[in-house]
Formats: C-alpha cells, sequence, structure tokens
C-alpha cells in the first residue's frame, strides 16, 4: 500500500458539458460543477463561460478528500474499514449570474445524486464517461468526466460564510433563483412574487456600500423585467433604474459589466416594444456599441447579443426612426452603421439612413464634406445589392440623387451629373411599366436631363426630358402624394426649352402647371417655397417678352414669399435672391427705376456670397453680376468681378490637378475675357493699380495654384525653421496626392482621393495660417500686392496689353513710381481678332514661298502693329518714362494680343537719308512674361545657382503616325555641342535614347537644355501640349509636375511652345510657360511651326551670342534675350522673315543689352 490513506484523494476532472440550458433563461455570466459528499461543503470547480451552443469546456479538475472509513488502495481498489460503498455524493451543475464575486450559488442546471463503490466509480481507468441531469425544456444536460485517485488534495471547497447575515443573504439568493425558475416554467404568478420578495429581501441587506448590491439590483430587475413580459408586472421605469444603477457599479473593465449593458440594454428594448419609445431604441444601439465588443465571438451572450432579438431588432428599431440632422441623430447613425459590420444583413439599410441623414444636413449647411461621404455610403450600399436585389433600384435612385443634385450643383464636375443620368437609367429599366416607384425615376432622370440641356445644349436630352416628365405626371394623378412634385418638374422641363430655343408655347404652359402644383401644396410644405420660386423664374421670362408688370410683380411678390417662409440661412434662399434680382434687372430694363437696379444689385451680393451654395452657383451669380453692372454701368462692377475672382480662386484651390483645375475653370462662360474685361473696368475707374492686380490674379490663377506648393521658403527657415518644414511637407503631400488622383477613373476611389485632398488642403491651410501670424509672412501666399508685382520691373519696364471688348489698352508698369496707361485708340478688340486671323493666313503663305521672296503681306501686318498697338507704348516710353535705347522690355500680352508677334512690330520705312526707322527690336531688346508673378518668381530662384550642365535633346525621327522626319536635327545637335563652352558638363540625347522618359531625366539633371523635335500645343487640353519623342509624347503636365528649381535656361527648337490656351483666362498656358514654371528662368520658345532646316542658323548665331567670347565659358542666362535679339538681327539674309520672328524670349534678362556686334557665322 503506497503512502498514507489520509492523504489520498479522488480527483473529478470535469471535461465538459453541453446541452446546458438555464431554467430560468436568464444569461449567465459562467457555468461550474459542484460536487457535495455527506452534505459537506460543496467541492466547486473553476467557473467557465458558456459557448453559443450551449455547451462549456472546462479542462478543469475538482480534488476531494477521500472519506475517513477509506484505509487505502493498492492496485486501483479503494478498500474502507467496513465497507466498499461510497458514502452518498451529488454532483450539480450551476450557473452564476457573476463573472467576479457570485452572490449566493447560483441557479441549479441540473443535479443528480449517486450511490456507487468506489470500484463503480474508478473503474473507467482513463476512459472519459458521461453523466446525465434531468431534462431542462426537454433536453438533458450532461457532463463529460474522468476520475483518479491523487497523493494531494488542494482543498476546493466552497467558502464558508463570514456570518449569519452572510448565510442567509446566500439561502434568499438561491431560494429566489429556485422560484424564478419555477415561475419561469409554470408562469405562476405566486412563484414570481416569492422569487421577488428573496431578491427584495437580499437587496435589503445589501445596501449601497455592499460589494453584492449591483448583483442584488440585478436579480430583482431581472425578476420584475421577465413578469413585466409576461405583464404580471408594470413598473418597467423602476426595473429600468434597477438595471442603470446596476450598471453604474460596474465601471469600464469590471467583469460583469457586459451582462450589466446586455441586462439594460434588454429592459429598454422591451419597453420599446410596448411603448415605442425612439428614445429607449436610440440608448439602445448605444449600449450594443459598446457591448458587442466585450462579447468574445463563440460565447452563447454573443450569440443572443448579436441575434435577431438582440442589436438586430435595435438596427431595425433605429432605421425606422426619421432622419435627424442633428450632431447627435448623425452619431446615432454612425454607430448603427458600426453595429454592422460587413456582411450583416441590415448593413445596406444603415448606410442609406446615414447617407440620408447626411444628405439632409448638406442642404442646411453646404458643407461638401458631407455630401462626399453620403455618396460614399451609397456607392457601397449599390455594390451590397447586386442586380436581382429588391432593393438595388431604390439605391441607385438614391446615389444619383445625390451625385446630380446636391454635389453637381455644388460643385459643377459635369462627370457627376453623367454618372446620375446613368444611375437613373439603370434605375428606371429595373422599374419598368406597372412598378410602384416608376414615376420616381421618370421624373428624376428627365431633371437631370434638363440640367445637362441647360449646360450642353443638347436638343436630344430636353425632348426626352418632356417626354419622361409627362409620363411621370400621368403615373400621378391629382390625389397622388407625388403629384406637385411631378407637376412642378414638367414645368421646369417646358421652361428651359422655351428660355433655351424660344418654344413660345411651352412658357404659357409651363406657368399654367406651375399654379397647379402650387394649389395642391401648401406654403409650409417642404417644398412649397421652390414651387413660388420656379413660378417667379417663368413670369419673369413671359415679363420679359410681353411688358406685362403684373407679371413681374407678382414674381417679385412669390419670391419674398419664399423668403418668409424660409429661415435666413437656409440653402434655398440662394435662389430666393437669385430670383429676385432677376425680377428686379427685368423691371429696371422696362422701368428704368434705380431703386430697381440697386435691388438687383443688392441681391446680386447676398447670392453670390451664400455661405450655404458651392462655388459654381455663386459664381455664375457673380459673372451675372459683372454683365449688369457694366451694362448699366453701376458702380458696384469692379467689386462684382473681386467677388468673381475670389470665389474663382477658391473654387479652383478644391480641384487636386492643374487638368481638373483647367476644366473646372472653362466650364462658366465667358471666364476667357473677364480678367480683361475687369482691368479695363478699373483703368474706366482710373484705378491703374487695381487693373495691374485683377489682370494678373484672373490670368495667373492656373500658375498661381500649382506654384503654391514650390513657393520658395529660405526666409521662413530663417525665422522657423519648424513651421518651415512643416510646411513643405505638407506641400509635398498635397503635391503626391494630386499626382495620385490625376489617373484614378474609378468613381468612388477618385472620391476618397477628393476627400482625402480636402483633408490635407485644410492641414495646409492651417499651416499657412500659422504663416501668416508671423512677423513679415502676414501676405504668405496672399494675392501679391502691387508693389510685389511691380518687383517684376526691377531691370526694365513690363507692358501688360489689354484686349477687352470695352477697350485696349496698355499698362506700362515702371521699375518704380506708378504704373502708366497708354489708351491704344485706334485698335479694337474686333479689329485684333481679325489681325489674329490675318497674321495666321500671311504665315501659311509665307512658309510655301522662296525664301528671297519679300514677304509682302507679313510687312503690312507688321505696319499695322507698330502703328497702331507699338508706337503709342514707344512714345511713353521714350517721352514719360524717359527709357534709354536698347534697354530691356517685356511684353505682357493678353487675349488676341497673345496671337500678335509684338515684338515684330516695325514700321518698315525708310527716312531722307536711307536709313531705316527704328523697329521695335532696335529701339529695345524684348522679352515676353506670361504673367508678372512668373518673372517675380524666377527672379526669386536664381538665388539657387549651381555649376551649369548642358544637355541637347533631339528627336528627328518621331515614331510612326507622330509627326514628318526633321532631317537637320542631328546635324543641329552636333552644332549646339560644338558651340556650348567646354568648361560646361555637355551631353546630347537623340535616337532611341530620346523618350520621354530620358528627357525628363534629363531635364531634371542639367541646367540647361537645347531641345530639338517636334512640338505640338493641344488648344483644347492645352496641359497634353507636348514634345514629340521616340515612344510617348512628353507632355507640358509631365514637365510641371517635375520641380527643378536649379535649371536656368532652355531653348526649344520646336513648333508652337509658346502659343497659349483660348478657353480659360490663362492664355499662358504653353510649354514654354511650364518650363518656367518648373524652374528654368530663361526660355526661347516660339510662335509657328518651325522649319528645322533654316532654325539652325538662328540656333548657331544664338549660341555663339550667348557664349562670347567662348574662351571665357561663362554661361549667363540672363544674356539670352539678347542674344536672341542679335542673332535674329545677323540672319536677316538667311532666314525669311516669318522664321526670324518665330522665336521669342520669355523670362529673364539682364538690366540692359550691348549694342549690337557683329559676329562670324559659319556658312551653310
Amino acid at each position: 500500500m503506497a503512502g498514507s490513506s489520509e492523504n489520498r484523494c479522488i480527483r473529478f476532472e470535469v471535461v465538459s458539458g453541453s446541452n446546458l440550458q438555464v431554467p430560468s433563461e436568464r444569461i449567465p455570466a459562467g457555468v461550474y460543477v459542484s460536487v457535495n459528499i455527506n452534505s459537506r461543503r460543496p467541492y466547486k470547480s473553476a467557473t467557465r463561460v458558456l459557448s453559443s451552443d450551449n455547451s462549456v469546456a472546462w479542462g478543469d479538475a475538482i480534488t476531494m478528500q477521500s472519506p475517513r472509513s477509506l484505509l487505502g488502495a493498492i492496485r486501483g481498489v479503494i478498500f474502507y474499514r467496513s465497507s466498499r460503498a461510497l458514502p452518498a455524493f451529488s454532483v450539480e451543475i450551476r450557473a452564476s449570474y457573476e463573472a467576479g464575486r457570485m452572490l449566493g450559488s447560483g441557479e441549479v442546471i441540473g443535479k443528480r445524486k449517486f450511490h456507487m463503490s468506489w470500484d463503480e466509480l474508478l473503474n473507467h481507468g482513463d476512459e472519459l464517461f458521461d453523466i446525465s441531469f434531468p431534462p431542462v425544456r426537454s433536453i438533458h444536460p450532461s457532463l463529460t468526466l474522468k476520475t483518479a485517485i491523487v497523493q494531494a488534495c488542494d482543498n476546493q471547497v466552497g467558502e464558508l460564510h463570514d456570518s449569519l447575515v452572510d448565510y442567509e443573504i446566500t439561502r434568499r439568493t438561491d431560494a429566489g433563483h429556485a422560484q424564478f425558475a419555477k415561475y419561469t416554467r409554470s408562469k405562476t404568478v405566486s412563484c414570481l412574487n416569492a422569487a421577488v420578495k428573496c431578491f427584495q429581501l437580499v437587496l435589503d441587506q445589501c445596501p449601497a456600500s455592499h460589494p453584492d448590491h449591483a448583483a442584488a439590483l440585478t436579480n430583482l430587475a431581472w425578476a420584475r423585467l421577465l413578469g413585466y413580459i409576461r405583464n404580471h408586472l408594470q413598473d418597467i421605469d423602476t426595473i429600468i433604474s434597477l438595471f442603470r444603477n446596476a450598471l453604474a457599479l460596474r465601471p469600464q473593465h469590471h467583469p460583469d459589466r457586459p451582462l450589466s449593458l446586455y441586462n439594460l440594454t434588454w429592459a429598454l428594448t422591451w419597453r420599446h416594444k410596448k411603448n415605442s419609445t425612439a428614445a429607449d431604441i436610440r440608448e439602445a444601439a448605444q449600449l450594443y456599441h459598446e457591448l458587442l465588443p466585450l462579447c468574445p465571438a463563440g460565447t452563447y451572450l454573443r450569440s443572443i447579443v448579436a441575434g435577431k432579438n438582440g442589436v438586430d431588432y435595435v438596427i431595425a428599431g433605429c432605421n425606422d426612426l426619421p432622419t435627424d440632422t442633428s450632431d447627435e441623430g448623425i452619431c446615432l447613425r454612425r454607430v448603427v452603421l458600426e453595429l454592422c459590420p460587413v456582411g450583416h444583413q441590415h448593413r445596406p439599410r444603415a448606410l442609406n439612413e446615414l447617407s440620408y441623414a447626411l444628405e439632409s444636413q448638406f442642404t442646411q449647411s453646404g458643407n461638401i464634406d458631407d455630401i462626399d461621404e453620403c455618396i460614399q455610403f451609397r456607392r457601397e450600399a449599390v455594390s451590397l445589392c447586386p442586380e436581382g436585389h429588391p432593393d438595388r433600384g431604390l439605391y441607385l435612385n438614391d446615389l444619383a440623387v445625390s451625385l446630380g443634385i446636391y454635389r453637381f450643383n455644388h460643385q459643377g464636375n459635369p462627370n457627376d451629373l453623367d454618372e446620375a443620368i446613368f444611375l437613373y437609367e439603370e434605375a428606371l429599366r429595373l422599374r419598368p411599366v406597372g412598378h410602384r416607384s416608376r414615376y420616381m425615376s421618370l421624373g428624376n432622370l428627365g431633371g437631370d436631363l434638363v440640367t445637362r440641356f441647360n449646360k450642353r445644349g443638347a436638343i436630344d436630352d430636353i425632348t426626352r426630358a418632356i417626354s419622361l416628365c409627362r409620363e411621370a405626371l400621368t403615373l400621378c394623378p391629382s390625389e397622388h402624394p407625388h403629384c406637385a412634385t411631378a407637376l412642378n418638374n414638367l414645368a421646369r422641363a417646358l421652361q428651359t426649352r422655351h428660355d433655351k430655343l424660344d418654344v413660345s408655347e411651352d412658357l404659357n404652359e409651363a406657368i399654367d402647371i406651375y399654379r397647379k402644383s402650387l394649389r395642391l401644396r401648401r406654403l409650409d410644405h417642404p417644398e412649397g417655397h421652390r414651387t413660388l420660386l420656379n413660378l417667379s423664374s417663368a413670369l419673369c421670362s413671359r415679363f420679359t417678352d410681353t411688358r406685362n408688370n403684373e407679371d413681374v410683380e407678382e414674381a417679385i411678390d412669390l419670391c419674398q414669399q419664399s423668403l418668409e417662409a424660409l429661415p435666413s440661412l437656409h440653402p434655398d434662399t440662394f435662389s430666393s435672391y437669385t430670383w429676385l434680382q432677376v425680377a428686379y434687372l427685368s423691371r429696371y430694363r422696362v422701368q428704368r427705376s434705380l431703386s430697381d437696379l440697386s435691388l438687383a444689385v443688392e441681391n446680386f451680393r447676398l447670392s453670390s456670397r451664400h455661405p450655404t451654395q458651392g462655388f459654381p452657383e455663386c459664381i455664375n451669380q457673380a459673372y451675372n453680376w459683372t454683365v449688369a453692372a457694366e451694362q448699366h454701368s453701376h458702380r458696384s462692377a469692379l467689386e462684382a468681378y473681386a467677388t468673381f475672382f475670389e470665389l474663382l480662386d477658391a473654387h479652383l484651390a478644391t480641384r487636386f490637378s492643374a487638368t481638373s483645375r483647367r476644366e473646372a475653370a472653362a466650364a462658366f462662360r465667358g471666364i476667357s475675357r473677364l480678367p480683361v474685361d475687369a482691368a479695363s473696368c478699373a483703368i474706366r475707374c482710373h484705378k491703374v493699380r487695381r487693373a495691374v492686380k485683377l489682370v494678373e490674379q484672373g490670368r495667373g490663377q492656373q500658375w498661381s495654384l500649382a506654384s503654391r506648393l514650390k513657393t520658395p521658403v529660405e526666409d521662413l527657415e530663417s525665422a522657423n525653421p519648424t513651421l518651415a518644414n512643416t510646411y513643405l511637407e505638407l506641400s509635398k503631400c498635397l503635391s503626391n496626392a494630386a499626382q495620385n488622383s490625376a489617373t484614378t477613373t474609378d468613381g468612388a476611389a477618385a472620391d476618397r482621393a477628393a476627400t482625402e485632398y480636402r483633408r490635407l488642403t485644410r492641414r495646409w491651410e492651417a499651416t499657412v495660417a500659422e504663416i501668416r501670424s508671423l512677423k513679415d509672412f502676414s501676405r504668405f501666399l496672399l494675392p501679391p500686392a502691387y508693389k510685389d508685382l511691380q518687383a517684376a520691373a526691377r531691370h526694365g519696364p513690363v507692358i501688360i496689353l489689354i484686349a477687352s471688348k470695352y477697350l485696349c489698352s496698355a499698362i506700362i508698369v515702371p521699375t518704380s513710381g506708378e504704373p502708366h496707361h497708354v489708351p491704344l485708340s485706334s485698335i479694337a478688340l474686333a479689329d485684333l481678332n481679325s489681325l489674329k486671323g490675318r497674321f495666321t493666313r500671311a504665315i501659311r503663305q509665307a512658309s510655301r514661298m522662296n525664301p528671297k521672296e519679300t514677304r509682302t503681306d507679313l510687312i503690312v501686318l507688321l505696319r499695322i502693329v507698330w502703328e497702331e498697338i507699338m508706337l503709342p507704348i514707344v512714345n511713353a516710353l521714350e517721352n514719360v518714362l524717359k527709357l534709354k535705347r536698347r534697354s530691356r522690355i517685356w511684353l505682357c500680352p493678353t487675349a488676341a494680343f497673345t496671337s500678335i508677334p509684338l515684338h515684330a512690330a516695325n514700321p518698315f520705312l525708310t527716312k531722307a537719308d536711307r536709313s531705316k526707322e527704328p523697329c521695335l527690336e532696335d529701339l529695345y531688346v524684348c522679352s515676353y512674361t506670361p504673367t508678372l508673378a512668373a518673372l517675380v518668381r524666377s527672379r526669386q530662384l536664381m538665388k539657387k545657382r549651381v555649376t551649369p550642365s548642358f544637355v541637347a535633346i533631339g528627336q528627328g525621327q518621331p515614331s510612326a503616325g507622330k509627326g514628318k522626319a526633321l532631317l537637320a536635327v542631328d546635324s543641329e545637335l552636333e552644332l549646339v555641342h560644338t558651340l556650348v563652352p567646354t568648361t560646361a558638363s555637355r551631353t546630347t540625347i537623340s535616337g532611341d535614347a530620346a523618350t520621354r522618359a530620358g528627357a525628363l531625366e534629363a531635364l531634371e539633371a542639367n541646367t540647361w537644355v537645347h531641345l530639338a523635335c517636334h512640338g505640338k500645343q493641344d488648344p483644347a487640353q492645352p496641359y497634353h501640349s507636348h514634345f514629340v519623342m521616340r515612344d510617348e509624347h512628353l507632355t507640358l503636365l509631365d514637365i510641371m509636375e517635375k520641380d527643378m528649381p536649379h535649371a536656368e535656361f532652355a531653348f526649344l527648337s520646336a513648333c508652337h511652345t509658346a502659343v497659349g490656351d483660348k478657353k480659360t483666362p490663362d492664355e499662358v498656358i504653353h510649354l514654354a510657360a511650364g518650363l518656367q514654371f518648373s524652374g528654368f528662368k530663361s526660355v526661347v520658345g516660339t510662335l509657328w511651326e518651325v522649319d528645322d532646316s533654316v532654325a539652325k542658323h538662328v540656333v548657331e548665331a544664338f549660341y555663339k551670342y550667348m557664349f562670347h567670347p567662348k574662351e571665357e565659358g561663362v554661361m549667363d542666362c540672363t544674356k539670352a534675350a539678347w542674344a536672341l535679339n542679335c542673332a535674329t538681327h545677323s540672319v536677316k539674309t538667311k532666314v525669311p522673315l516669318e522664321q526670324r520672328m518665330v522665336f521669342v524670349h520669355i523670362g529673364l534678362g539682364d538690366l540692359s543689352a550691348p549694342p549690337r556686334h557683329i559676329i562670324t557665322l559659319t556658312s551653310h
């Protein structure tokens, strides 16, 4: 016999349990097993969490001391003094409702007594055996056990009670559980009352300071809650209060907090079921949001919480709540969405409900982030409802609404409108004749087709829109709740066709239909004010045709009614202001009352500055304001122009690529002429400084928005290195975000990119605001003041040539002092446009002529340029500014002036002494600059100079379809190579090596560049203008995206490199300007096609003058204008006129130019 019998112990290994159902149906915190021998204190297992399949995996053991009658054991046989019978023992499975300290012994799930010998118990050896218990709801709980004899005992006995009070608390708690379980089975109210009485007594014995107070509260609340559910008790408010008090005693990380959270949600859910209290379902959602992460997967609690009577009921209840646009309402919708992870059946509905709230908030605040997020959620909802899903049509329609009505009207991106129409088409296909929502798809699609017709004028769009709206109206008889909307949509379509195509019968029909719609809609209807405004607009249109005062009076009255019906910051007050100004302006044009004009202007102010509207609508209002103010000579014209440019600048800043910025600008009608019209307005108001600022601001927006991320910050680095570093890092992030998003075609990805771009922009703007708070940095990145712009004239005057329909004139910005206005009274905008066409024809004709033939037509045109444009300017330079001959001047042409070779102006006259009258280039050394700011920026970058390196890039054999062969390119490259000083690093790239990537790398790596290849200006998409390389085009956009601060000079021996965009205010978007923007301070470009066989004469002469004397090896880019001036003069006998004047210089030049001198040129 091994060891003393007194140390022998029996070990029950509790392996697992299954079918463990709690009789009272409460959710337990855990389940444990106890063994009781001879009514002694029970031996207990550990408490384990119940799994979702009503099982428990214990993996625990109960070790018991052997009875005193045990003598010993040999070979596994246990001996007793008097009997081989094992004392009676019982095994219980109990549910604990506390994960921490237990109150009482818990609720009995199963109990069984055993009378057997030790042999019977131990004969299972190492094998598992099962014991079964009486059924609970017809299912038998069971345990899987294993027994063994061990030498040591860990005394796993139940705790002794510290006092009779604790004993009494335990006894009453256990009795309460037993009575409650009995009530659950039998529904006998006396059992419920007994359970409530027991739990109440326990609570009375566990005051607020007692460690079991929360557990006592919970037991009482649960008993009463089941009585409430079964209509045996009514006081649900007290029950919820008990649960709240219990939860308050179980803070974050308390082991029983998850169950307390669930208990409260369950009570709130039942009160909502019976009383439909919205506050209860909202609170339950917030509680579930905290609870779900605390419920591990696979647990019984998780299965109940995530089930149809748990969180799913709460989600459905929240989805049925009315739309709430308050911060709390939207927060609740976000919580509900988080309760619906990907794959959850309610996720599409939760996405849509949150999107409704965001859309409604957008209509109230105009915050673009709201509608962007709304679109993001609606895209996901559509993606979760594939073909065949019953709700796909609904989600398609809602996504289209947010794109086509809200975001398009706010942002003006035509892609949104096109996508909305595409989505409406698909929704309509899913709603065939007979579908209850077909009328909605018909009306919505018709409405967006009307909008697109307004923008693009495609007659098919308006014809189909009217047809769709008529069909929608047939589906909405007068008693239909949406009849008024259908009437309004049809009337709008008819009115639009009248306004655009002058279909006379449409307008009266539209007015009649609007009136019908108004009769069906009370003014207090949410859409009532819109019908008022639409009718007002139609009456204004009819007043314009008929001059019937009653129409315009009624129109004004309707607008005022709509304003009275709306809060002051309601988004639709914008429309009220808009139609009021239309009505007042219409009446002014007939009755000529100045008070009407003043009222119209005031409403222009209110609409163009409306805080809830997107930039496109406000910009259109500002534009209309400029037109009206100019037409009627109102003193607010300058204010209108300033408002327009300010709004346009802010609008373009929201676009994250150069291409999208240009497209956004080009979308506004008449925009290309606005900068010069604004400048002419300032001139007419005798505010010449203001004219300089306006023309600069209007024409340079594309470059200024792009260059703000490349602004030199040396001064800032000295003043505040940390802030400078933050600014540079954010600028880099913004630039990268713009480049990465430029190739995005997927709508959802584009939306995400736009949202991220705005987030970065806000951080960038906050940093800029912080910089502006520093001393001496108050105007950091703000539009430059006149004194800042005047820095462009440091080395010679800058002449801005303004071509406006109101007047043509020049402004000379001198080195110091006030700008000087030079009227060009003998020429008008129509003359300039005619001159442009004549130059184009003359140059085309000259290209077909023999080089020795006289270019008579060109000479006539250049004489006109001299006499009508440049001579008045030269007179002012000589007589007013006292500018010396051979001084440097810069030409900054606008609008029609950009297509005229101003630098080649020539009187072509002979004096009495047979000498030639000097031309412009005899008098001065001319350069061009796209804007004053571009010249200022180039000078700033000149501070960073490095050892010069020169690369010549040539591509004379482009791939098929990219242009004819340029036979002289290779010889030109060889010539250039011989002319560059040997002190510089010289590289030549040509043939197969002259690829897009190779050219870009060379541009970045070298400070001087010579490009000989085909060049192509794309008038429709100027950022796609390009140099033709061996494989792909090297585009203007490619060049702009590179930052080359050390670059100095580029010679573009290619076609059309200095011809700009005609559709936006930035006629300055061309290849030469792109190189200047990227860092090249001095550029020689071309205005039209270059003949490579004669261009090399100019190239040779230019570089000989540029590097003279070559022996000194000096490479100074500021000599370029002088060198080009000398070169074109020296090749007069070899190069025809049109091929000399094709070359222009752009950018920096030295203070004054030396006289021309003769340099020997080689003969070719």
